[in-house]
């Protein structure tokens, strides 16, 4: 079993940056895959971002790119997720998500995540 849990969300003016950080419960971090989603009021969740289990490969979605970038330490168990020019109205809950152990590939699809965190609200004010 896996445990996420996200930090760094708050009330951020637009154009603002922030980091969002992911903990890992658990001795499999470095051999999964891992993701954020979001999800804005009214609206599906929706993948943001991904890395593979060693950090060499990432994938971001059309929406961010250039603005968001991905990480991780796999000897801190964190994932990490820099947000920077975000933009007004792009309110949403940010969620951490993790593959199975073994499933070191970025994937987009959300039914491929198997444990997700509670997530953590960012708030973008115009």
């Amino acid at each position: 079993q896996v445990q996420l849990v996200e930090s760094g969300g708050r009330l951020v003016q637009a154009g603002g940056s922030l980091r969002l950080s992911c903990a890992a419960s658990g001795r499999t971090f470095a051999s999964r895959a891992m993701g954020w989603f979001r999800r804005a009021p009214g609206k599906e969740r929706e993948f943001v971002a991904a890395i593979s289990s060693s950090g060499g490969s990432t994938s971001n979605a059309d929406s961010v790119k250039g603005r968001f970038s991905i990480s991780r330490d796999n000897t801190k168990n964190t994932m990490w997720m820099q947000m920077n020019s975000l933009k007004p109205g792009k309110t949403a809950v940010y969620y951490c998500a993790a593959r199975l152990g073994g499933r070191s590939l970025v994937t987009k699809i959300r039914g491929e995540y198997d444990y997700w965190g509670q997530g953590t609200q960012v708030t973008v004010s115009s």
